[in-house]
C-alpha cells in the first residue's frame, strides 16, 4: 500500500528541507506523507508526489476513487445528482499532465468524469497506492515534528501512523449546512424537507408542489428537473445573481474569459462579460429574476444553459426569501403563501474536518488563514488542497497546489517566515472582502487566473529561497 523509491537527495539537503518544513528529525529527513481523499484533489496530489519521488499513503474512506464526482459513493460524501454534468468546459476542468479525451462533450457528465479520473489514476499507476474504505480518525502534532494519523477500516482494523506532512484533500461540498437560524415553523411543517446533498432523481417531484431555495447551480439545475415533473415548481433567494448561460454564440461561456480578457482589470472583465451576456440572454429582470445587488464577476455566477427557457415558458415561478413555514403552506418575505409538499435546501455546505481538533485547524463560518489558500503557517506540513471556490474550476489549481506542496515537502522549495505568511494572509482577506460579496460562499472564492498566476510565481520565489538556502548551507 505504500509507494518506497529510493530517495536522490543528500543527507544535508534533507536536513535543510526538514529545517525549512517543520519536519521532525526522528526520520533523518526523510518525508512520509499522509494523502487523506481520493478525490479529485487527492489523486492530483499523489501524482505531484510520485514525480518527485515522495513516499506516501493515500487514505480513502470509500470503495472508490472520485469523492464528490462518485455517484453515490459510499464514503456518503458524493452530492452528485444522476443528470449532473460540469459547469466549466472540459478544457478548463482538465488537469495539464492528463488532458481529456477529444470525444468528450464540451460539457461532460459526471460518469464521464468520474471515468476520467479513473483513467488518470491507471495513467499513472496510483490505484495501488490507496488505502479504500479506510477511514481517517485523527490527525494529531507529534512531538517533535511531523503528525500521528490513526486511521480504522470497516473491516474493524485500526492503527496509528507517523508522517512528516499531510496533505488534506476530502473537500468542501459534503457537510450540509441547513439556513441558520431554522425559518420559523421548521419543526411543524406537514411537507417534507431535504438538503441538496441527498437529491439523486426527479421521481421525488412527480405530482408534488415544490420549493427550491437558493440560486446557485444546484438550485437551478434541481428546479430545473423539478419543472418537468411537479404539479408546481416555486424558486425562492434571498438575493439575485447572474445566471451565465453554457454557451455565448457556439463558444462555451467560460472560453470568452481567457486570453487577454484574464489579464485584464476585474472592472474591465465584468464590463465586458456583462455586455456579452445582455447580448446572449438579456438581463435577469426579463425574466422575474431579482436584480443582482453586485456586479457580475463579484459573487460567484450561476451557470445553467435551462433556467432562462423554464421561467420564460412559465414553468417555475419565482418568490423572494422564505419567511416562515406554516402548516402545509410557505409564507415568503413578500407575503404571498403558497402551499408546498416539498422544500428542497440548496443552502450550501460548511467547510469542516472531522478529524482535526479544533485547536489544531479550524474554519470557522468558513473562513480559513491558509498562505496561498494551502499552507497552515502555524503548523508546519499540513497542507490542504482544493479548498477554493475558483470562477473556473478548482482540478487545475489543484493540480498545481500539489506541485508545490511536493516541491517543498521534497526541499526543493522554501516557505517565507510564519510572519510574512500571515501577513499576506490577511492582505489576502482584506483583497478579498473588497472583491466578492460579503458571504459563507465567498470566503474561499478566488479569481482563477489571477491565483493560477500567484501560484506558479509563488513557486518559483520559493525555489529561489531553497537555493540560498543551499548556497549557505555549502
Amino acid at each position: 500500500m505504500l509507494y518506497t523509491p529510493g530517495m536522490e537527495a543528500s543527507e544535508i539537503e534533507l536536513a535543510a528541507s526538514s529545517s525549512a518544513n517543520g519536519r521532525g528529525p526522528e526520520r533523518g529527513g526523510e518525508p512520509r506523507v499522509c494523502v487523506i481523499g481520493a478525490g479529485s484533489s487527492g489523486i492530483t496530489a499523489m501524482r505531484s508526489l510520485r514525480t518527485k519521488g515522495i513516499e506516501y499513503e493515500c487514505f480513502e474512506k470509500g470503495s472508490y476513487i472520485g469523492g464528490n464526482w462518485k455517484y453515490d459513493n459510499d464514503n456518503g460524501q458524493s452530492a452528485a445528482y444522476k443528470s449532473l454534468h460540469i459547469n466549466t468546459s472540459r478544457q478548463m476542468m482538465e488537469y495539464a499532465e492528463f488532458p481529456m479525451p477529444d470525444s468528450f462533450p464540451d460539457y461532460p457528465d459526471h460518469f464521464q468524469i468520474q471515468r476520467y479520473f479513473e483513467d488518470f489514476v491507471d495513467h499513472f499507476g496510483l490505484r495501488d497506492t490507496i488505502r479504500f474504505r479506510t477511514e481517517v480518525e485523527s490527525v494529531v502534532p507529534a512531538e517533535g515534528g511531523g503528525w500521528d494519523v490513526t486511521w480504522s477500516t470497516r473491516d474493524g482494523e485500526s492503527g496509528t501512523d507517523h508522517f512528516s506532512d499531510v496533505m488534506v484533500c476530502n473537500g468542501h461540498h459534503w457537510d450540509k449546512r441547513w439556513p441558520e437560524p431554522p425559518f420559523p415553523g421548521s419543526e411543524d411543517f406537514e411537507g417534507e424537507q431535504m438538503h441538496a446533498h441527498d437529491y439523486r432523481t426527479p421521481e421525488i417531484f412527480g405530482g408534488k408542489r415544490v420549493l427550491v431555495l437558493g440560486i446557485g447551480n444546484s438550485a437551478t439545475d434541481i428546479a430545473v428537473e423539478s419543472s418537468r415533473h411537479a404539479e408546481a415548481t416555486f424558486l425562492a433567494m434571498r438575493r439575485g445573481a447572474w445566471v451565465l448561460p453554457k454557451y455565448i454564440g457556439s463558444k462555451p461561456t467560460d472560453h470568452h474569459t481567457t486570453g487577454l480578457l484574464a489579464r485584464a482589470p476585474i472592472a474591465f472583465q465584468s464590463l465586458a462579460m456583462s455586455v456579452l451576456l445582455r447580448l446572449a440572454v438579456g438581463k435577469p429582470t426579463d425574466y422575474g429574476l431579482p436584480r443582482p445587488d453586485h456586479r457580475l464577476l463579484h459573487a460567484h455566477p450561476t451557470v445553467s444553459q435551462d433556467l432562462y427557457n423554464r421561467l420564460g415558458h412559465g414553468d417555475i415561478e419565482v418568490k423572494p426569501n422564505i419567511e416562515r413555514l406554516d402548516g402545509d403552506s410557505v409564507v415568503f418575505d413578500d407575503g404571498t403563501r403558497e402551499r408546498i409538499d416539498l422544500i428542497v435546501y440548496c443552502t450550501g455546505y460548511k467547510i469542516t474536518f472531522p478529524f482535526l481538533d479544533p485547536g489544531v485547524f479550524s474554519a470557522v463560518d468558513n473562513k480559513v488563514d491558509l498562505y496561498r489558500r494551502v499552507v497552515a503557517p502555524q503548523r508546519p506540513g499540513l497542507y490542504f488542497i482544493g479548498l477554493i471556490q475558483p470562477l473556473g474550476a478548482i482540478m487545475p489549481l489543484a493540480e498545481v497546489q500539489c506541485d508545490w506542496v511536493a516541491e517543498l515537502i521534497a526541499g526543493e522549495g522554501e516557505l517565507p517566515d510564519v510572519l510574512q505568511m500571515n501577513r499576506e494572509i490577511a492582505l489576502e482577506q482584506a483583497r478579498q472582502s473588497r472583491r466578492f460579496v460579503s458571504s459563507k460562499r465567498h470566503t474561499v472564492e478566488v479569481d482563477f487566473a489571477p491565483y493560477l498566476r500567484a501560484l506558479q510565481k509563488e513557486r518559483s520565489e520559493s525555489r529561489a529561497r531553497a537555493g540560498s538556502r543551499s548556497r549557505v548551507l555549502a
